[in-house]
């Protein structure tokens, strides 16, 4: 019987010396912990290759972060502060969290940057809570020629130069994050190269990261939290490779939980599907996954979605184990921080609500 869970099992106490500020100065320098089997082993994250086997395949999430963050004034001259959460496909407009001391009523004008001004159309998002933008010409060229880099808010320095470099993975791709896929932050070509040798696969799902990502759930019980939704795409090639993968006997290692969360949701219906859509899939224990058997992951925040999802991939004795090593072995945590490899632990029976 799956326990029944609530959000203060998913705490912790986390000093706050360990949230790391900056990435390690090399990618493939990070440290990895290997939670996979019944004790937990330091590693680091260059060593990724030689604990897989050939034949394995291994699922990156290509999105590209955008410089998703603007400066800028009402035409009052009240401050603005926005988040571009979403570019809408084919169209001048964006969905925005505004912070200011006073919400901008639909119909006023924004100036970002003292280059460019945005129309407010209106409300939007599941609550209300963001807002309906039109820009003046192609989102994606403004905010790269006037943006900045979206960091995590509990990464305390304003974005810099190597910001720009570091918040993306080397084969970032789609454009539309506003988050890192931050497992794949690890890779560099000399640890692809080695995985190519060792006849490691690779494939690719895109999944759009959101700012609710970093959302703590603000709810007790878990069936009462609503999930932010996140745009993703399967491509038929991914499908393939994965049914080459379990033909042969592989395994398939997700890098990261956005690629989980996009491929467990592309296979709610029982088998996995190529396409495109829209998911709000909450992953607690007790969850059946389908395709993923092996995770590699950055450490979590406290009472966070993806600690939920985590524990329900590994166990949530297992998880909760290995972050009490990582705090004691002093490793860094979120974003910048170092990773940990987990193996599936098999045992859940529910469906996601």
């Amino acid at each position: 019987m799956t326990r029944s869970f609530t959000v203060s099992d998913f705490d912790f106490e986390l000093p706050p010396e360990l949230i790391a500020q900056h990435p390690a100065p090399e990618r493939s320098g990070s440290r990895l912990l290997d939670g996979r089997g019944a004790a937990p082993v330091d590693r680091v994250f260059r060593e990724l290759p030689g604990l897989l086997n050939p034949g394995d395949l291994l699922v990156f999430n290509n999105t590209r972060v955008i410089k998703a963050r603007l400066y800028g004034a009402k035409a009052t001259g009240g401050s603005v502060e926005a988040l571009i959460e979403r570019v809408l496909p084919g169209t001048l407009e964006v969905f925005a969290h505004l912070r200011a001391s006073k919400s901008p009523k639909p119909g006023s004008w924004v100036r970002f940057n003292d280059a460019f001004d945005a129309e407010v159309l209106g409300r939007c998002g599941p609550d209300g809570g963001m807002f309906h933008l039109r820009f003046p010409s192609d989102p994606f060229a403004l905010l790269e020629q006037h943006g900045h880099v979206p960091l995590p808010p509990y990464i305390e320095h304003a974005d810099e130069a190597d910001d720009v470099r570091r918040y993306q993975t080397v084969f970032a791709k789609q454009p539309g994050a506003v988050a890192a896929p931050t497992a794949a932050l690890h890779f560099d070509e000399g640890v692809l190269a080695a995985l190519a040798e060792r006849g490691v696969g690779t494939a690719h799902v895109t999944l759009h990261v959101g700012a609710g990502t970093f959302q703590p759930v603000r709810v007790e019980r878990l069936s009462e939290h609503k999930m932010h939704s996140e745009w993703f795409e399967v491509p038929a090639e991914t499908v393939a490779a994965i049914a080459a993968t379990r033909a042969r006997g592989g395994r398939v290692l997700a890098v990261g939980t956005t690629t989980l969360r996009a491929l467990e949701s592309a296979a709610l219906g029982g088998e996995l599907q190529a396409g495109a859509r829209e998911t709000d899939i909450f992953i607690t224990p007790g969850f059946q996954f389908r395709v993923v058997d092996s995770l590699l992951t950055n450490f979590h925040l406290p009472k966070s979605t993806l600690m939920m999802l985590v524990s329900a991939f590994a166990g949530y004795e297992q998880v909760m184990a290995l972050y009490r090593h990582a705090i004691e072995q002093r490793y860094r945590f979120f974003s910048y921080g170092d990773a940990m490899l987990l193996e599936r632990t098999g045992d859940g029976v529910a469906e996601p609500r």
